[in-house]
């Protein structure tokens, strides 16, 4: 499991019950958000350790160049967080701040390669043991409120189309892999209940799951009524429709393919595609997933107030 940690200035950001109920008041003033995620969640820590470098377009929409994150612009935590305020954490922060966590893509998705459908379902428990490990060892440090994403349709992304859905009987309606949207589901369930046994355990704590899966899973659904055009095409990529998207062809790269250089370039307006490089989503998309998370509807335990501001995107 690979886990990027990031401290981020918050000034206001979501409402958390406690111990498992909703809460009676909503509190909106952590210190600190300590997130843990993969690619979908990193705002530039794999870049800064140099794990992988990344190169424009990315970043081209909002920062105007590569901000080590993977997208065009801001990620689903950029916007719940306040205008980039950063700060060193004080002592207090570690037990006042909100733990983030946006897991499940890369241990699922990367077991497809070599695994079949029945061993990647069966690989779920251990996965979530060592998530419960990591979770107990930050509780047991002065960890109190944990924010849990769980992982969206792998199956609707286009790398996993490209890879794994030759064949139109592996497609579901929407046109995504079966196989890898039935696994997703499989883990979002396992981890849901992980969530509420660690509710009757964690005294003090306040755990909220989010269902990150229901809001893309239906952005992708019913991209044109959202204002997309692309569902499940990138924007930045190689080989043009349906998926413009080749492995071989990384976005912003420039390669040998049989013999003549090609690159893969960004489009020319990433708020019509719903997905950036194949593998991530685009800053639009991203923008209307926070949206709904701050509508608290898709969080367990629900918000039970009002959030106090509403997002308004620059584009």
């Amino acid at each position: 499991m690979r886990f990027t940690v990031l401290l981020l200035g918050v000034a206001a950001l979501l409402c958390l019950g406690g111990g498992g109920r909703a809460a009676a008041s909503t509190d909106f003033n952590f210190p600190a958000v300590f997130n843990f995620g993969d690619s979908n969640s990193d705002t530039g820590g794999r870049v800064a350790a140099g794990f992988e470098a990344i190169f424009p377009p990315y970043g081209s929409t909002f920062f105007g160049g590569p901000a080590g994150r993977f997208c065009d612009g801001r990620l689903i935590i950029d916007f719940l967080r306040d205008m980039y305020r950063k700060y060193i954490p004080q002592e207090d922060y570690f037990s006042e701040g909100l733990y983030m966590f946006d897991i499940g893509q890369n241990d699922l998705a990367g077991q497809f390669y070599s695994k079949t459908e029945d061993q990647v379902i069966a690989s779920i428990p251990t996965i979530l043991l060592e998530f419960e490990n990591g979770l107990k060892k930050l509780y047991d440090q002065g960890a109190r409120k944990f924010w849990i994403h769980n992982t969206g349709p792998l199956g609707c992304l286009p790398q996993n189309i490209a890879l794994f859905g030759k064949d139109p009987s592996q497609l579901d309606e929407l046109h995504c892999v079966a196989k890898h949207n039935r696994a997703a589901k499989l883990f979002n369930i396992q981890l849901h209940a992980l969530c509420t046994k660690l509710r009757g355990e964690f005294a003090g704590a306040s755990i909220t799951y989010v269902d990150i899966h229901t809001i893309k899973y239906n952005l992708i659904a019913n991209y044109s009524r959202y204002g997309f055009e692309h569902a499940t095409q990138a924007c930045c990529g190689y080989g043009g429709p349906p998926l413009n998207y080749d492995g071989n062809v990384p976005c912003g790269q420039t390669v040998s393919v049989n013999g003549k250089l090609v690159t893969a370039k960004g489009c020319s307006d990433t708020t019509e595609f719903v997905n950036w490089d194949g593998i991530h989503y685009t800053e639009a998309a991203n923008f209307h997933i926070a949206s709904q998370i701050l509508t608290g509807k898709y969080s367990d335990p629900p918000f039970v107030d009002k959030m106090p501001f509403v997002l308004k995107p620059r584009f």
